[in-house]
Formats: C-alpha cells, sequence, structure tokens
C-alpha cells in the first residue's frame, strides 16, 4: 500500500507481519505517561487512604496484565514470551501528577513497545478507576515510547522536538 506500511499486503488488506525469518534478538522499550489528578486525589494516593485500597499496587497488577494481553488488545500484535515486566511510579505532589514508566523486555523476533505503551496505559486507567469516586476530574497526558533497543530498526530514545 505504501512503501513503510508493513502491515498492509500489496492490494492494501491489513496482514500480519511475516517475521518467520528473522532471528530472535533480545529487545526491550519503555514507556511513560502520566495523570493528572486533584489535590484530594493526590492525598489520598500517596496516603493510602482511597477507600478501594492500594492505588497504585492494583495499578502495577494491571500495568503488567496490560503487557501481557497486548496481542488481544491491539490487533495486528504478535503474542510474545514477555521475560521481564515492570511498572514503576512517581507521584509530582506540587503538579498532582502520578507518572508511571513501563519496561518490557523478551528475546524474540519483533519488539515489545506496543506492550510498554499499553502497561502504561493499563495502569494510567486503573488509577481513575479507583479514584473517580473521589473526583472524576483526571487526564491522562504525555503517553510514549521513552526508548527501545534491539531489533532491525536498532536502538530509539525519545528526544523533544
Amino acid at each position: 500500500m505504501g512503501e513503510g506500511f508493513t502491515h498492509f499486503d500489496e492490494k492494501g488488506n491489513a496482514v500480519m507481519v511475516d517475521v518467520s525469518a528473522k532471528t530472535p534478538t533480545f529487545r526491550t522499550a519503555t514507556a511513560t505517561g502520566y495523570i493528572s489528578v486533584g489535590p484530594e486525589i493526590m492525598e489520598a494516593v500517596v496516603s493510602g487512604n482511597v477507600k478501594k485500597g492500594d492505588v497504585l499496587g492494583v495499578a502495577r497488577i494491571a500495568g503488567i496484565m496490560g503487557v501481557k494481553q497486548t496481542s488481544a488488545l491491539i490487533p495486528l500484535c504478535h503474542p510474545l514470551p514477555i521475560q521481564k515486566c515492570s511498572v514503576d511510579f512517581e507521584t509530582d505532589k506540587e503538579k498532582c501528577r502520578i507518572h508511571v514508566y513501563c519496561t518490557v523486555k523478551t528475546e524474540g523476533k519483533t519488539g515489545v513497545e506496543m506492550e510498554a505503551l499499553t502497561g502504561v496505559q493499563t495502569a494510567l486507567l486503573a488509577i481513575y478507576d479507583m479514584c473517580k469516586a473521589i473526583d472524576k476530574h483526571m487526564v491522562m497526558s504525555d503517553i510514549h515510547l521513552v526508548e527501545k533497543t534491539g531489533g532491525k530498526s536498532g536502538d530509539f530514545r525519545f528526544e523533544e522536538i
């Protein structure tokens, strides 16, 4: 359909990329994003006083589960053997933001960028779900790939343009 669009065949049909001839390599990806919350939510999350429980603990598990389900959610993603997944948080009390970082590792024929991005978004959604009873004025923002290693396209590091 156009040069550079590997998910389409010569007739323009959507296809899963054929990776059968590729050699497996070690691959990593880290993604990030944040959710802006009000001061009441920030205080409740930091102090552990959200009625539904440990917000960041549940969000961590949600992020990991999202990583593992990526190929079921994104139509043309290959199912991958995830060898490592971490979901971490930073709270910025001044700006009332909760930052999520998701790092995924595998040894395979295709990268884990979509898995890392899905992990971030799933963790952010879990935070929203657990805090919406306090205040629904929350915004998820700036979700993006921070870096990736391995594969034919080589390493990538996000830099502001």
